[in-house]
């Protein structure tokens, strides 16, 4: 376990709190000291939810430890049962109680509760929360599946479908379902269920009744559809419709599974993100370096569109959940990279600062970094900010999604006719470096009197002042390393190169002269580094 100031993932409990706060009809009964309450405001301040979680704790107190423990998690599940009425409950530990070892899941079973008690083993210092997700809705299934159930034949009637994985404080889930649904009634499928959001546990009971499953977010639905396919004999549709091609093929997979016509959703014309790749306007953005990391289903996703539909270039790939590494690997080598695997958000920075990017797609944490670096970023990922569970429909997944994922990952780049404004008129006040690309305004740091330094970013949901001096952050003062020494001539030729190279172009300039041993960067190492990087 690592102390660290941000994490990508919480405990596994956390995970299992997503799945009970997006069904209905379930409860948590969660064995946990008082400080591990926070999870509420995850639902309730970031996803915007109006109401908590229906989340019972026992919430020991210190002086408790000397007591009997096991009783208060069972007076708190038969109160929980009594009080909220629900179909199921999950019982399970925190991370803190875990270390008590009480066994709440041996003691809801011997409590014989009126309701199906559901135990969870989550190993809160092994796994975490996108696995402590995927464990809890596999029990949940496991569990209250009525395993009868026998389908009907297909003849007399339309083809069924389950559809896996939305949970709360999910990236754009909601939006997400939206689309899948469109492109289901397109072909004429029915929906069966969708689980775990907005199912109740009798829903689940009759989750065998579909005729296929459709997986939308592997890390959390992969393992459930797994013992299904083994169970009801129902196949899986795993492509992930975030993309004009992926939806594509997800449309033909789910056809031919369903038996239907794929013509009518292939024909959806909504999408403007394949006529924007064909016109002139794109050359502008071809062959953009970017860099990716985030949960592995929307980095590898993310990657595919970059490199296949906005002819941008992949410099880096990477995500935190390692579950899903080997997919990942796979993605990483079609793009000519190599992988970066890890939940430690300095190595994140440290590879986002080596590969100097033009785009950074990342998470909330990736948005940071690249404030910090002075990169354009888009988040396309969880863990995400409250501004990243938008009021408005803004998916994801399917050809919509495809428009949203255009808008939200050009506007923080610099289109080619600014960025000549910008080279030519560098001296005019108002295409200087301190005034900046004019559509970024908004998310540039306070000016040096406005009362933060560059190297102090605003958070990422507070506006700065329209004319704070946002590329300045790509190019700050040199800290007194120790190393070469930049002389004002060079000094002044260095701020004739566009701000968006500006920062690789130092930091090659320097590595070349400390490799030649140099103390000083004259205009005679600047064009000698030029030349040694351009061979």
């Amino acid at each position: 376990m690592q102390l660290a100031v941000w994490t990508y993932e919480g405990p596994p409990h956390v995970g299992a709190m997503r799945v009970a706060t997006a069904m209905e009809g379930l409860h948590y009964v969660l064995h946990a000291p008082q400080g591990d309450t926070y999870a509420d405001l995850l639902f309730t301040m970031i996803e915007r939810r109006a109401k908590r979680p229906p989340v019972t704790y026992t919430t020991f107190e210190a002086r408790d430890l000397g007591k009997d423990t096991a009783a208060l998690f069972q007076d708190a599940a038969r109160e929980a049962v009594a009080r909220f009425a629900p179909e199921a409950i999950i019982v399970g530990a925190s991370c803190t109680a875990e270390l008590i070892q009480d066994d709440p899941a041996g003691l809801a079973e011997a409590m014989g509760l009126p309701v199906p008690a559901i135990p969870l083993e989550l190993p809160s210092y092994s796994r975490k929360e996108n696995w402590g997700a995927a464990e809890t809705f596999y029990q949940i299934v496991r569990t209250l599946a009525d395993r009868s159930v026998v389908r009907e034949p297909r003849q007399d009637r339309r083809a069924r479908a389950n559809i896996l994985g939305p949970t709360a404080l999910g990236f754009r889930h909601r939006d997400d379902l939206i689309e899948v649904r469109k492109i289901l009634d397109c072909l004429g499928v029915e929906v069966n269920l969708v689980a775990p959001l907005g199912a109740t546990p009798r829903d689940i009971a009759r989750i065998g009744a579909a005729d296929f499953n459709i997986v939308l977010y592997p890390e959390i639905a992969d393992e459930a559809a797994r013992w299904l396919e083994r169970t009801f004999a129902q196949p899986a549709v795993r492509t992930v419709p975030i993309g004009v091609g992926a939806t594509r093929s997800f449309i033909a997979e789910v056809a031919e599974l369903a038996g239907a016509d794929p013509t009518p959703a292939l024909g959806d014309t909504s999408s403007r993100l394949p006529w924007w790749s064909r016109s002139v306007d794109s050359t502008y953005l071809t062959g953009k370096r970017v860099f990716i990391f985030g949960d592995a289903t929307h980095a590898i996703a993310a990657a595919r569109i970059a490199r296949k539909e906005l002819g941008f270039e992949v410099c880096g790939l990477g995500c935190y959940n390692r579950e899903f590494a080997r997919d990942l690997r796979a993605e990483a080598a079609a793009c000519g990279v190599e992988p970066l695997i890890t939940d430690d958000h300095l190595a994140v920075e440290e590879a986002i600062a080596a590969a100097a990017p033009e785009l950074v797609l990342g998470t909330q944490m990736e948005r940071h970094i690249a404030k910090r670096l002075g990169l354009p970023c888009a988040v396309i990922s969880a863990p995400v900010h409250v501004q990243d569970f938008p009021a408005r429909h803004s998916p994801q997944m399917g050809f919509e999604g495809a428009n949203v994922i255009f808008d939200t990952w050009v506007h923080p780049l610099v289109m080619g006719l600014e960025e000549h404004l910008l080279t030519m008129f560098r001296e005019d006040f108002e295409f200087a470096d301190e005034a900046g690309p004019s559509h970024l305004a908004a998310h540039s740091p306070r000016a040096p009197g406005g009362g933060r330094a560059a190297s102090a970013p605003a958070p990422a949901h507070e506006a700065a002042p329209a004319r704070g001096p946002a590329p300045a952050a790509a190019d700050p003062p040199p800290a007194d390393t120790g190393g070469p020494v930049w002389t004002a001539e060079a000094e002044r030729e260095l701020k004739k190169i566009p701000f968006f190279v500006r920062g690789k172009a130092r930091r090659n300039t320097e590595a070349f002269a400390a490799a030649e041993g140099r103390s000083a960067i004259d205009l005679d190492t600047l064009y000698e580094a030029k030349a040694h990087y351009a061979r």
